[in-house]
């Protein structure tokens, strides 16, 4: 596998590009764009992705459609291995791909194109079987089913600053009182403005946070008793309850589909 920049292939006439690189726990790729749209697959660690509109948790085996042009900063949680599919914009709107962020599955027959992918060169022939396997890449992330692994980002300045200090810290205890005194707010405009703003609730937003934050240290190897605790719920069931309703799986069950998949 071949460890390239995108950035130096950007303008090569192919529909898509594919790359693999590795990252140290804690790395951090700055805030950046891609004149394609980019399928970030996380083989290992958990990637934390934002925009100015939201934040999206990638655990392993799943990946993150990022839209051409989007303006998106990475955070890597874990020794991560990543594999990227970039697409030129107007294949990616004919593959029927949205235009905006969304977490999507990884199949296992993704995942083997992918890490086949990676090593083809960027300037790959045409009219062949390696064209193929790209062109069957983009047609199997488009019919990968979406993940509700995000949380909308207000845009109105004193509650986005207050929702991105919530997601460094997310719990339950939040209390919408409280939250909307910080920002100098009545609970009634707060509650207004702030479903205008994110479509949802703040208990809803707030509920959506802490999943987000479970992902990752369940990803991590953290122990379910210690994540509910830590981040509000009343009991290990309450979470759990929880948990299942977002995701259609227990914890333990979830990151053992991680693991399975390896």
């Amino acid at each position: 596998m071949r460890n390239v920049q995108i950035n130096d292939h950007e303008n090569v006439p192919r529909n898509v590009i594919a790359t693999g690189n590795d990252y140290a726990d804690g790395f951090v790729l700055a805030k950046h764009h891609h004149m394609r749209g980019q399928c970030l697959y996380a083989i290992t660690g958990v990637l934390t992705v934002t925009t100015h509109t939201g934040s999206w948790v990638v655990p392993p085996h799943r990946a993150l459609w990022v839209p051409a042009g989007v303006e998106h900063e990475v955070h890597m949680d874990g020794i991560t291995k990543t594999r990227n599919a970039y697409i030129l914009p107007k294949a990616a709107q004919d593959a029927g791909l949205p235009n905006y962020c969304t977490v999507i599955a990884v199949s296992p027959l993704l995942h083997e194109l992918l890490s086949t992918a990676v090593d083809l060169p960027a300037e790959y022939p045409l009219g062949g079987h390696n064209e193929h396997l790209m062109q069957l890449v983009i047609a199997e992330i488009a019919l990968m089913p979406h993940l509700p692994l995000n949380a909308p980002l207000p845009q109105e300045p004193r509650l986005a600053k207050l929702c991105r200090e919530l997601l460094k810290s997310p719990s339950l205890d939040a209390n919408l009182e409280l939250v909307s005194k910080q920002v100098g707010m009545s609970r009634r405009n707060f509650t207004r403005l702030f479903r205008k703003e994110t479509g949802m609730s703040f208990g809803q937003w707030r509920q959506q946070a802490c999943l987000l934050a479970a992902l990752t240290r369940l990803s991590m190897g953290e122990s379910v008793t210690q994540i509910a605790i830590e981040l509000g719920y009343s009991s290990t069931s309450a979470f759990t309850l929880s948990f299942r309703r977002a995701l259609g799986a227990s914890p333990s069950q979830y990151i053992g589909d991680q693991i399975d998949s390896k």
